[in-house]
């Protein structure tokens, strides 16, 4: 929350149009408040410096002056700048907006026999009913998405580009506003791409020659395609629906040997694996998903035992993306 609070009021931006770390009155110059809530400002950016969001440096105002700090990004911060192609501030304002943290307040709910999702204790709904119903949540989680999707997309290109080479076609099951079809299609002009979500998504966007949007639920059928993406889908869906998703998917692809296949985007938990960091965010994600979904994130053994419930033959992960995963699943 102290971090949402140091993009609301753009101090990323400010730091870095500083172009040299900045003192702290300068920064309350800069946020263009009264000087009196300066030790407010300075105890923010204590937490977050802690944190590892901001860092500080030693710095000579003049030379007769005595040293004081001054605040610089880390790599972490860089990432919420307005104008960089990376910026997740909408991603880390949405995760933090009210809407998603208030269910959290009625965990209880699951434990004490009341037959609900504490989403469901919150609002009388579930959370896809309460985005479709509130057009302003539904922007803020489709910004969201699209920029994580952009972050995200550039290293799958760019790291594993070669489980997109060779195939014709592709259908982004679930893919928003269509962000990672574009990057994808962007760095494979041959491939035809469609983006297929539900009515409201995307009923008002317009597609181009090589990317098309359709209307639908995954839960009926998926357009048939060479390959399927499911990036950060499955994760929001128990295992017996996870299990109809991928029928359907297996029903929409070729063979492996006529290169079918659905590649998944998700978090595969590392058990006793990895830096405890890494842990520790995964296992915060599948409190999200415990709160808000029907869902979880899952360990190899889970996914694998999808996988074959849903009647496929094999499967192949790689670990390229940080906290989540690229999982290859064949028929």
């Amino acid at each position: 929350m102290s971090f949402r609070c140091a993009v609301q009021l753009g101090i990323p931006d400010i730091i870095y149009n500083h172009a040299k770390p900045i003192p702290l009155s300068e920064l309350v110059k800069a946020l263009s408040i009264p000087q009196i809530r300066s030790p407010y400002v300075y105890r923010l950016m204590r937490i977050l410096v802690h944190s590892g969001f901001f860092a500080i440096e030693k710095i000579h105002e003049h030379l007769e002056q005595e040293e004081v700090e001054g605040y610089m990004l880390t790599p972490s911060s860089r990432l919420l700048l307005k104008n960089n192609a990376t910026n997740l501030s909408p991603f880390l304002l949405f995760v933090t907006d009210p809407v998603v943290v208030t269910p959290f307040h009625f965990m209880s709910a699951l434990f004490q026999g009341r037959g609900c999702l504490p989403v469901e204790a919150a609002y009388g709904m579930n959370i896809w009913e309460y985005i479709i119903k509130h057009p302003d949540v539904n922007k803020r989680f489709n910004d969201g998405m699209a920029c994580d999707s952009q972050f995200l997309m550039t290293f799958v290109i760019q790291d594993c580009k070669m489980m997109f080479e060779g195939s014709k076609s592709l259908v982004d099951v679930g893919g928003g506003t269509g962000t990672a079809a574009k990057a994808i299609f962007e760095a494979f002009p041959n491939l035809k791409c469609m983006v297929f979500d539900l009515p409201h998504v995307v009923s008002n966007l317009k597609g181009s020659e090589n990317i098309e949007f359709v209307a639908g639920d995954m839960f009926e059928s998926i357009p048939s395609a060479d390959m399927i993406l499911l990036k950060w889908i499955l994760h929001d869906w128990s295992d017996e629906e996870c299990v109809k998703i991928l029928k359907k998917c297996k029903e929409a692809i070729p063979s492996k040997d006529n290169g079918g296949k659905v590649i998944i985007i998700d978090i595969v938990i590392q058990e006793d694996k990895g830096k405890f960091e890494s842990i520790e965010s995964q296992l915060c994600s599948d409190m999200l998903m415990m709160v808000h979904t029907t869902g979880k994130e899952r360990t190899e053994t889970e996914w694998k035992e999808l996988f074959v419930e849903a009647g496929f033959a094999s499967y192949k992960i790689t670990h390229a993306l940080a906290l989540r995963s690229i999982i290859e699943v064949f028929p």
